[in-house]
């Protein structure tokens, strides 16, 4: 299972941590379609952070996990963490077996 916390402080979003697999073996084509989804969606929104709006991040990325952090986050970068949010939401609510959602906020 995917396990996607988002981070808080002072009630904003400032990052994400994402960690786990949503398939659960080589043959488990929905899972990877699932995993895909997600890890794009997550590469695009830190991109966007910091490529677009300019804003720093802290980040660190391995094998099964991703956490982002927008050190100062400005008001864009808030509205890009959101719309990562709410894409997220729904992914889990149509794969609620694979994505479990651990908020800060």
């Amino acid at each position: 299972m995917t396990k996607v916390k988002f981070l808080a402080d002072k009630g904003h979003l400032i990052g994400f941590s994402i960690s786990g697999h949503s398939s659960v073996n080589c043959d488990d084509i929905e899972g990877k379609i699932v995993c895909s989804a997600v890890s794009s969606a997550a590469y695009m929104t830190a991109n966007t952070v910091t490529e677009i709006i300019g804003d720093e991040i802290e980040a660190r990325v391995d094998e099964a996990l991703m956490i982002i952090k927008v050190k100062a986050p400005s008001d864009k970068a808030i509205a890009v963490l959101e719309g990562f949010r709410l894409h997220i939401e729904q992914l889990s609510s149509q794969y609620d077996d694979r994505i479990s959602i651990i908020s800060e906020v």
